[in-house]
């Protein structure tokens, strides 16, 4: 299984999450492989500051990636691909090599125009490879704000779902990237991690054909 967490707009929480979820697959026992297909990379910067991370983390932020993402994927049950913002031929590679693209999304406009640019993206890839998924998830939400209309709106036009699971925006995301640690060890039991551990769940859950086509049908009539 192939997880890819793109948007265009950078500072959606991309790492923070791919980072993360991750780290919960491989608690889960999983053996997983984090791609960090972003040029400024923030993934590869975070494992070189520790003595050994609880996955595999490769740089790959090649326009032609895909080839070699499914080629070293093979040996893992989970790969995460950590993609790039502004870059649209590494993000189709990215793409390309998916099983599943999560699209981070702030409560905001401008995230969600840049997701619409992805969103294309993922469905020109469907056209070749139909059971490639796709879902939103909701990042760096303040407190209680409530999604944008905009964002249900265009989630619905084009038939993608909303991932229940929110990430709240929280300074215990930041500082466990910052010291090279994950939010399990940074901050066990905390609610940054419940949100990590919920995620993970659910999109494990979506990455099963059955589970997704429902939700994605209701999304569409919604």
């Amino acid at each position: 299984m192939i997880i890819s967490f793109l948007n265009q707009k950078g500072g959606v929480g991309k790492t923070t999450l791919a980072v993360n979820v991750a780290a919960q697959l491989a608690r889960r026992g999983r053996k997983v492989l984090l791609i960090d297909a972003d040029k400024q990379a923030s993934a590869s910067t975070w494992a070189g500051l520790r003595d050994e991370a609880p996955f595999q983390v490769v740089n790959m932020a090649r326009a032609n990636m895909a080839r070699d993402a499914l080629k070293l994927a093979a040996d893992y049950t989970h790969t995460i691909i950590d993609g790039p913002p502004h870059a649209q031929e590494v993000a189709r590679s990215c793409i390309i090599a998916s099983d599943f693209v999560v699209l981070p999304i702030e409560p905001s406009g401008l995230s969600a125009w840049a997701s619409d640019l992805t969103v294309k993206q993922v469905r020109e890839a469907q056209d070749f490879k139909p059971a490639l998924k796709c879902g939103f998830v909701v990042s760096r939400k303040i407190g209680k704000t409530v999604i944008g209309r905009e964002i249900r709106t265009m989630a619905a036009e084009a038939g993608i779902p909303i991932l229940d699971a929110e990430i709240e925006q929280r300074v215990a995301f930041a500082e466990s990237l910052t010291m090279g640690q994950t939010i399990f060890e940074w901050a066990p039991g905390s609610r940054a991690a419940d949100e990590i551990e919920t995620l993970t769940t659910e999109i494990d859950a979506y990455a099963q054909e059955d589970v997704f086509n429902g939700a994605e049908a209701q999304a569409a009539n919604g």
